[in-house]
């Protein structure tokens, strides 16, 4: 993006009702919200993004991307399961649902991008402390599918990629795989989250004066994140082989580098760094009995091997040596007005009651288009995910649509499937010729 296109896209940003969500207007936010969050990427690769920083420091965009963001999620949890109940929900295409899923996982994204910079901390507020309890929620659901199991496994993430154009063909993707493909979104928004949080804890100092009571006694994320190293959700064990979670793909892990620590594992040490050993934390940090027991089970995975990886976790293992035989003193009550996230309640007291009410309303306004508005907005989403720009994000070459080997041929029409021979596009036609149709 050239700078005045990127500064008119930041101004552009505001905060959108929930009843609004999926309409025109709000397509369009969220046409800005994926150019902004493919150019921070872009940026961040070449050590350029301090234009986008600047531009949403300025403008004072970050708490609106706060509240668009905690505005989404409470559609999911409220909106979209009345959806995919609605017996005479039948869409021509679930794309612009998609849409709406994927748009907190922009948002995220964005944000994880930026939050590397102070001033962007500094920007947020009080919105941080929103900040804080959606990580905070999203971690615990992390945490949750860890201890009881359910950590998603490469299988689970080998769903129907829904977020392809292809999605707008003839048969409707029926609401149970929506669902699934929601659950696998799910995981990699908790991910991002994490890299927020830690990005957070970087910045103590620059912090309302609540938000550090809010991140240790309120939600008591030491324990939390010590529950995560416990556990580690982005690894799981398939047919006696290592798989992590990286870079948005399961791989598997060569036995010689299974003690080698991946950038989450990275975020989660350094945030219980962070969180740890400031003097202004252990002031505040309640280490009583339970919390103290937490804490020392670190001591486990404090390996020779870990700290030669992350040399500052020498200072932690000090910490839990002190700690195990000494009896910290409790916290200081200080009296002061203790500040409280208010979007995620306003957003609930603003629409309690009404959640089947707004859910028919996009039923008729925004999620049942017609023929000739679903090929209209698929040319806009066809110039807001540049094949170009997709390819340059893209880690990987694409690969057939039809038995997944590397790629190398295009369908000339509508340029968005790939194909490794000719017999595999033949093959698939009659399944991409409606999309193509609607594309091209």
């Amino acid at each position: 993006l050239l700078p005045a296109e990127a500064e008119a896209l930041v101004r552009a940003l505001q905060g959108s009702e929930l009843r609004d969500i999926g309409g025109q207007g709000w397509l369009r936010q969220h046409e800005s919200v994926e150019k902004l969050n493919m150019h921070g990427i872009l940026s961040a690769s070449a050590g350029q993004e301090q234009l986008l920083t600047e531009l949403l420091v300025s403008h004072a965009k970050i708490p609106v991307l706060i509240g668009e963001l905690i505005c989404v999620e409470i559609w999911k949890h409220k909106i979209f399961p009345v959806l995919c109940r609605l017996e005479d929900f039948k869409p021509r295409s679930t794309f612009p649902i998609y849409v709406v899923l994927h748009h907190e996982a922009s948002i995220i994204n964005l944000l994880e991008t930026v939050f590397f910079y102070k001033e962007i901390c500094e920007s947020a507020e009080d919105s941080i402390l929103d900040l804080i309890d959606y990580c905070h929620r999203k971690l615990t659901l992390l945490a949750a599918r860890s201890t009881k199991a359910q950590a998603v496994t490469s299988a689970e993430l080998r769903a129907e990629p829904l977020a392809s154009p292809s999605s707008m063909q003839a048969d409707p993707v029926p609401p149970q795989e929506l669902q699934k493909q929601a659950e696998v979104m799910e995981f990699e928004i908790s991910l991002k989250a994490l890299s927020v949080l830690r990005f957070i804890t970087d910045q103590m100092d620059s912090l309302p004066l609540s938000a550090l009571t809010r991140m240790l006694n309120t939600h008591n994320l030491p324990c939390l994140l010590v529950e995560l190293v416990e556990h580690c959700p982005w690894s799981c064990w398939e047919a006696g082989k290592l798989k992590k979670f990286e870079n948005g793909t399961w791989h598997v892990v060569p036995p010689e580098d299974q003690v080698k620590m991946t950038k989450l594992d990275g975020q989660v040490w350094l945030a219980l760094l962070n969180l740890l050993l400031s003097p202004e934390c252990q002031r505040k940090y309640r280490f009583d009995g339970f919390n103290k027991s937490q804490l020392l089970k670190l001591r486990a995975f404090l390996t020779d091997v870990l700290i030669d990886q992350l040399p500052n976790l020498v200072e932690m293992q000090r910490f839990l040596s002190y700690l195990a035989v000494t009896e910290p003193a409790p916290p200081k009550k200080d009296l002061i007005l203790e500040q409280v996230p208010v979007i995620w309640d306003h957003i609930l007291k603003k629409n309690s009651g009404k959640w089947e009410a707004i859910a028919k309303h996009q039923v008729k306004h925004a999620f049942s288009p017609t023929e000739e508005e679903l090929k209209l907005q698929a040319r806009r989403w066809a110039q807001t995910y540049s094949l170009d720009m997709l390819e340059a994000l893209a880690p990987d070459k694409p690969r057939c649509r039809v038995c997944g080997v590397e790629a190398s041929k295009r369908c000339s029409r509508c340029r968005n499937e790939w194909y490794c021979t000719r017999a595999c596009q033949v093959q698939h036609w009659q399944k991409h010729k409606p999309a193509c149709n609607l594309m091209a």
